[in-house]
């Protein structure tokens, strides 16, 4: 999920940088990047390794400041409970 999600995000900026040259698919990229973010907050850490890679990456993202929604906040926190 990772990969996919600094994927989209290398697509997003490479889709801002366009915006000049005519490209209008800046928001469907948009909505790619953060749909797979949002799927790494919503997903439930299966072991010590998942937990610690999910963390790293997800308190990167928050340093550049692209956290920052309430759904990134609700589906981290619904990632930590208990899923039957």
């Amino acid at each position: 999920m990772i990969d996919v999600h600094k994927t989209a995000y290398l697509s997003f900026v490479e889709a801002l940088h366009e915006i000049g040259s005519g490209r209008s698919d800046s928001a469907r990229v948009s909505r790619e990047e953060e749909r797979a973010l949002l799927a790494i907050c919503d997903y439930s850490s299966v072991g010590e390794g998942d937990r610690l890679a999910k963390a790293r990456y997800l308190l990167e993202i928050e340093a550049r400041g692209e956290l920052d929604l309430a759904e990134h906040m609700q589906a981290v926190l619904r990632s930590t409970m208990w899923k039957k």
